[in-house]
């Protein structure tokens, strides 16, 4: 049983879904809906829908898997491929479920709309140039599901966490088979960019506390995320090789933790934003045991 679980876990990328966890507070820190106890549920539907994404990569890749990386759980044997379908299938209507539940109506239809991205994205647009705007597009609409009805006011974060998105997974194609300067170039833009955001105050008139505590904390974390995931980009950018690629790509997914938290503490949810901070190096010491990418 224990090596069954260990499988489906790798399948999943388990100790990756710690990055999705702030998606939903960051809408609804953005929103003024951080206290409604409703939103508490909100991450559990975007862990089911990040899992449900994870397997079904790798049933959509399990041909090029076995070529590429025999070591994966379908292509060693560990997992069937219907068994993956099946995963996919049942952590999506679990993740949209949870969202009708917590969040109502309109939950449930940013829920549908997040769910019916990742699986075009793993079944259709992968392969295609378009795959990392499928994926930055899924990452923003996690974010929308923390916003309940005022989805205009979480655009900003939503932003922030699409354009990060976008760079990781434009690097991530290059983890086999190496990437180009050019590449890795844009993901870093797409880093400072997102920093940006994250750091400066949001528009004259939103709901969010101003106090110095909210910017000093914005500022802090946003300095940790742009030194941490910018550092590993630059590596590659200098030596753009298949281990820089990884090596970045993992930084990258690990450091939405740190934006998140920026912008946590940016919409006056400080204490939630070092909550969820020490989600961090929880996930780097699980990336070690268990592959997040």
């Amino acid at each position: 049983m224990n090596r069954r679980l260990r499988s489906l876990a790798r399948l999943v990328r388990l100790p990756a879904a710690l990055t999705v966890l702030g998606d939903g507070l960051t809408g609804a820190a953005a929103t003024g809906r951080s206290r409604d106890p409703r939103v508490l549920a909100l991450p559990l539907s975007s862990v089911c829908l990040y899992w449900a994404g994870m397997a079904l990569n790798d049933y959509a890749d399990r041909d090029l898997d076995a070529v590429e990386r025999p070591e994966r759980p379908i292509p060693s044997g560990e997992v069937a491929p219907g068994e993956a379908l099946a995963v996919a299938c049942g952590l999506t209507a679990a993740g949209v479920g949870v969202a009708a539940l917590s969040g109502g109506r309109r939950a449930a239809l940013v829920a549908s709309a997040l769910a019916a991205t990742v699986w075009t994205y793993d079944l259709v647009l992968k392969p295609t140039p378009w795959a990392p705007l499928g994926m930055a597009a899924a990452r923003g609409l996690d974010v929308l599901l923390g916003a309940g009805d005022r989805t205009a006011d979480a655009a900003r974060p939503a932003l922030a966490m699409a354009v990060h998105t976008l760079g990781v997974t434009a690097l991530s194609r290059g983890e086999v088979h190496g990437t180009r300067p050019e590449v890795a170039a844009g993901s870093l833009a797409c880093t400072l960019l997102s920093t940006a955001v994250a750091a400066l105050p949001p528009a004259k008139g939103h709901d969010a506390s101003h106090g110095t505590v909210e910017g000093l904390g914005a500022a802090l974390f946003a300095g940790v995320y742009a030194v941490s995931v910018g550092s590993a980009q630059g590596r590659a950018l200098v030596d753009p090789t298949a281990g820089r690629a990884r090596e970045a790509t993992g930084t990258g997914i690990r450091g939405m933790i740190p934006l998140q938290a920026a912008l946590l503490a940016r919409y006056g949810a400080p204490r939630t934003a070092c909550a969820l901070a020490v989600a961090a190096p929880l996930a780097a010491r699980a990336a070690r045991t268990a592959v997040v990418t």
